[in-house]
């Protein structure tokens, strides 16, 4: 059986490692080891795309950090309850012509027994900036 702690019921205390082991992830950019967070039949919607499966998630990624060049992601505990997260983020990225862009959003997330995402509802708006508004 796949676990992922730390497992809900979250306290406090579980719930701030468990948003700090996503932004470490995704700061990884490595699409092979993100994907292991989620369910096998993990649930998204980012934006207005709606994904089905750990293999979706692997290739939804990897296009991604293709895209969203020097990708650099901060992550913010909002609140939580049993089972769920709810965190706000920010992340700043480049696009193939030299575009910076802030990108703003929230997150919910719900997790089985095992710390495992089984859904993940984000919400995002971007903002292009200049390389010297950067300060993530």
């Amino acid at each position: 059986m796949e676990q992922k702690p730390p497992m809900p019921p979250f306290t406090y205390e579980t719930a701030i490692q468990k948003v700090q082991m996503a932004e470490d992830a995704w700061n990884s950019r490595d699409p092979e080891k993100v994907c292991l967070a989620y369910t096998i039949d993990t649930e998204w919607r980012n934006r207005n795309e709606f994904i089905n499966g750990r293999e979706e998630v692997k290739a939804f990624l990897t296009t991604k950090w293709a895209n969203e060049l020097d990708y650099k992601l901060k992550k913010e505990l909002w609140t939580f309850a049993e089972n769920r997260i709810a965190v706000r983020f920010e992340y700043e990225w480049c696009n193939s012509a030299g575009q910076w862009h802030r990108s703003y959003g929230n997150e919910l997330w719900e997790f089985d027994e095992n710390g495992l995402m089984q859904k993940r509802y984000a919400s995002i708006n971007d903002l292009e900036i200049t390389e010297k508004d950067r300060y993530l």
